[in-house]
């Protein structure tokens, strides 16, 4: 019976960090969209933080509980399932156009802090303030880049149909707020349910968890991807794994250490392999079509497959 109610609560978790990612999201889109803010940038930044505050939320939660083999694998974990499974499900919807700058820059950039925090990581087998300092500053140098690109990008026309403001600041507001307290009802059920299983906290991390806290990016890719805003689709993801990254577990690592065992080395692999395989089949035509999306999907059966045995 203990076992079924900690399944309700995953699941209620998980229904609270979706509803509250969404409209932390609508919100702080329109607010960019009445402000003029470029579809790109939006993606990139808002929309990619938006989505991440699962993320956020339950690592740190989870480190400060003690669980921190949940926290690096939720980020991995997550980073891995967005590459592979939300892209490349969203390429089989539709295919789906990438600008120069994202080939250029976000996805090499995704790529090199990838490795950057496996290294600071592996190195100790933990990531301490130290480390939560340099991914911050990296995100600081990220955010700078992002604000010149809002400079030089240009404004997109304003929505047909304009929310008032009042109602963008209160569903940034519930929408934190729910993210925030689904959260720390997710952790606790699903930690309890890795020990009910007798499963680590790195299994439940890298696949319940990171499911659960990708759910976001996958209603948002797919959205937008249907509604023609593959802007947002592509940097969305990838703006969400810098995040993810940088100011997941950067924050994580400044608020308390962060355990990173040897057995994440090839989750590391995995996730910088994702995003070079992503860099691969896009950078001929500048865009992920259906093809290059079911190789992502078979890629991530393959790495589950590695997971379960």
């Amino acid at each position: 019976m203990n076992i079924v109610i900690q399944l309700v609560l995953l699941v209620v978790g998980f229904v609270m960090l979706m509803k509250g990612a969404d409209w932390f999201v609508d919100g702080a889109s329109k607010v960019a969209d009445r402000l003029g803010v470029p579809q790109l940038v939006i993606g990139l930044t808002i929309v990619a933080l938006g989505t991440s505050l699962p993320e956020a939320a339950v690592s740190i939660a989870a480190a400060t509980k003690g669980s921190a083999g949940i926290t690096v694998g939720n980020v991995l974990g997550s980073n891995i399932m967005n590459v592979l499974v939300i892209l490349g499900l969203t390429a089989v919807i539709c295919k789906i156009p990438v600008q120069k700058s994202t080939i250029r820059y976000e996805i090499p950039f995704c790529f090199a802090i990838t490795v950057l925090m496996a290294v600071l990581g592996l190195v100790d087998n933990q990531l301490v303030r130290l480390e939560g300092g340099i991914l911050w500053v990296c995100m600081i140098a990220y955010l700078v880049y992002l604000f010149k690109l809002a400079k030089n990008g240009e404004a997109q026309e304003a929505e047909e149909e304009k929310m008032p403001v009042w109602k963008m600041l209160v569903f940034i507001v519930v929408g934190a707020v729910l993210t925030v307290w689904g959260s720390d009802v997710t952790v606790d059920a699903a930690t309890k349910l890795a020990t009910a299983f007798g499963m680590s906290d790195r299994l439940i991390g890298l696949t319940i968890v990171a499911f659960g806290t990708s759910l976001p990016e996958l209603v948002t890719s797919v959205t937008a991807a249907t509604k023609g805003k593959t802007d947002i689709a592509i940097g969305n993801i990838v703006g969400s794994n810098i995040f993810n990254i940088l100011f997941v577990a950067g924050t994580t690592a400044l608020i308390t250490p962060v355990v990173y065992s040897a057995n994440f080395l090839v989750d590391s692999i995995t996730a910088a392999a994702a995003v070079v395989l992503l860099w691969i089949l896009m950078i001929k035509n500048k865009r992920l079509g259906r093809m290059g999306g079911i190789v992502m999907l078979i890629g991530y059966a393959a790495y589950f497959i590695y997971l379960i045995q």
